[in-house]
């Protein structure tokens, strides 16, 4: 939960509140939705109070109190902060939509940037910058003029690939991740963008990716934020030069041709759909090798990672 709006005002709700969140951390789910609905008669339109409704419902098998909470949510906040869409779409209340609410991701990443590299590095054994710096010195053992990295975070693959560029350029969509990336200095430009736009709709990239001009693109761990990889792609597609290099993983979604949203609210994207993506946006597959990208939950999650080559 996103640290914002977590009193809801009354002093009572909140005391409700908090004794279903205890009941809920010893695992007395059903009990925690009755003091929730005790909280949100006197706050009815508390937004976390309502988040808290639908989480422990769902723990507690009572989908059909969860979903119309995720609703009134939704409603309630229309960019979706909370990610309300994408939990009714698991709960199977929706379609899973192609992309997450951007304000959603936004505010995600902007409360686990100060302790984004110690939880996914330390903790989960995240190896995904290591991992795609070394596919690409082992497909392209030379120097690259410019390298953009798009969703760059903290910049955790700008230090792995640094002292094979001449110019780093870091894009993400959190501003505090961002700052995090500017405190290590390995990136020459650091700008906010947001992937899952249509770049050649939005106009959001024309003042700091101009076509045709990247050596080598990079997208390590972010796409997993995404749905449907066109736009993503067709970013890639543009800033890249006849040649390019383009690095990039995903979750493995398995067999199919799509993608799919996990319980852990990523998607994961088969490889069919990455290579119908990569051959609509003009790229040809270079390499690709599957490997555990990080744990969850104490269980390895499966991830695919991908060399392509913009086509001349």
């Amino acid at each position: 939960m996103h640290p914002t709006q977590f009193s809801s005002g009354d002093v009572i709700a909140d005391r409700r509140a908090d004794y279903a969140r205890m009941l809920a951390e010893n695992g007395e789910h059903e009990a925690a939705v009755e003091l929730m609905e005790q909280a949100l008669e006197l706050v009815p339109d508390w937004p976390a109070g309502l988040l808290r409704l639908a989480d422990y419902a769902e723990k507690a098998g009572l989908t059909a109190k969860a979903v119309p909470a995720l609703r009134r949510l939704l409603d309630l906040d229309p960019e979706d902060l909370f990610g309300a869409q994408l939990k009714l779409a698991l709960l199977g209340a929706e379609e899973v939509p192609d992309q997450p609410p951007s304000r959603y991701v936004e505010a995600l990443f902007d409360d686990y940037a100060e302790r984004f590299d110690t939880a996914l590095v330390e903790k989960l054994d995240y190896s995904v910058p290591q991992k795609l710096a070394r596919l690409i010195v082992e497909q392209a053992d030379r120097d690259f003029g410019l390298a953009v990295d798009l969703g760059c975070g903290t910049g955790l693959f700008g230090a792995e690939i640094r002292d094979r560029v001449r110019r780093l350029e870091g894009f993400d969509l959190s501003a505090n991740m961002l700052m995090k990336a500017e405190e290590k200095g390995h990136y020459d430009l650091l700008a906010k963008a947001d992937l899952s736009l249509d770049p050649a709709t939005s106009g959001l990239f024309e003042a700091e990716l101009e076509s045709g001009r990247a050596d080598l693109v990079s997208a390590a761990d972010v796409l997993m934020y995404l749905g449907d990889l066109a736009n993503a792609f067709a970013l890639a597609a543009m800033v890249a030069k006849p040649e390019a290099l383009f690095a990039f993983s995903v979750e493995d979604a398995g067999e199919g041709d799509g993608f799919i949203l996990a319980p852990s609210l990523r998607y994961a994207h088969t490889e069919q759909h990455v290579r119908q993506r990569l051959e609509e946006n003009g790229f040809e597959l270079v390499e690709l090798t599957r490997t555990t990208i990080r744990m969850d939950g104490g269980k390895p999650v499966s991830g695919i990672l991908f060399l392509a080559s913009r086509m001349a």
